[in-house]
């Protein structure tokens, strides 16, 4: 079984990052992840779905999903706890598209 720190692994360098920034199909922006201890996690694998989808859509978010590992049963047990594994079950939920920029 596979963990998220082994997933970590396959992912690019995000030292060029500072930022995350999502927008929804309005152009409102509908969130964001600061390249910080704490978050530089997800700012990882936020990264790597913007690599290969462009944009996060259900897809996107499945995938993401899955690259968490062991994270997302928490998530969903305890939800607010992981706030960006709870934005990719809520995009998966309502089917929805964000815009994501890299800052």
């Amino acid at each position: 079984m596979k963990n998220f720190n082994d997933t970590l692994a396959i992912f690019e360098n995000i030292n060029n990052i500072k930022e995350i920034k999502l927008f929804n199909a309005n152009g409102h922006e509908a969130g964001n992840i600061l390249n910080k201890p704490g978050s530089q996690r997800s700012i990882k694998l936020y990264n790597h779905l913007f690599l290969i989808f462009g944009e996060l859509n259900k897809n996107a978010a499945i995938e993401g999903l899955d690259l968490y590992c062991e994270h997302v049963e928490d998530a969903k047990n305890n939800p607010g706890k992981h706030p960006n594994i709870d934005r990719l079950l809520d995009i998966v939920k309502k089917n929805e598209t964000l815009r994501i920029e890299i800052i």
